[in-house]
């Protein structure tokens, strides 16, 4: 239930593709994941994205209570995202919930559409974030608005996002991927090192 396409460019789209569950994430798809980042060394840019109107809904609830939700997969996940020497675009189809954030706050550029809500229950639902997250989304927002998420539990809309500078860009559904793709051509046509190295002055 996740779809990789490569294309010529060597640019990796990955899609979470469960819309019928929200794109929830089962522990086989984190593995999915996981398998495909480890592979993205070799990727010269990264486009991850949802199926339908949800981004991902988080963890799949079914297998929240095996422990789904604190196995150290997601942190996993999302530092083999973080050091990819490639530019890394979340590209934000709808609503980002609870463990899909440390994927996209791990990516270096965030664009979504203007109907996505962005929401990190973490107090509600007695967990902790995942343990990079508070510091990233720290950095990206501030620590009083990181708290009015992850504290007050805050489910902020589209503009409240760009707005505090959780997404760089708001664009309509159907420019989503294109846009996505046109924010990695830079970077494609510059050499990979002179690239990763920016990144890493940067981080």
């Amino acid at each position: 239930m996740i779809t990789l396409q490569k294309h010529k460019n060597d640019v990796w789209e990955i899609k979470i593709n469960r819309p019928e569950k929200a794109n929830s994430l089962s522990s086989s798809m984190l593995e999915e994941l996981l398998s495909i980042f480890d592979k993205a060394a070799e990727a010269r840019g990264v486009v991850l994205t949802g199926q339908g109107t949800t981004f991902s809904a988080g963890a799949d609830l079914n297998e929240v209570k095996s422990g789904l939700a604190i196995s150290p997969i997601w942190e996993k996940l999302s530092e083999k995202i973080a050091k990819l020497n490639c530019i890394t675009i979340a590209a934000l189809n709808g609503t980002v919930a609870g463990g899909a954030f440390g994927m996209i706050l791990a990516c270096d550029i965030r664009i979504c559409v203007s109907k996505a809500r962005f929401l990190y229950p973490v107090m509600k639902m007695g967990f902790l974030p995942q343990p990079s997250d508070p510091n990233r989304l720290i950095r990206l927002i501030g620590p009083s608005r990181a708290k009015l998420m992850l504290v007050a539990g805050e489910k902020i809309d589209a503009d409240t996002a760009y707005r505090f500078g959780l997404v760089d860009e708001i664009v309509e559904d159907e420019e989503l991927i294109n846009r996505a793709h046109t924010l990695l051509s830079a970077s494609l046509s510059a050499n990979q090192n002179h690239v990763s190295s920016i990144k890493k002055l940067l981080s």
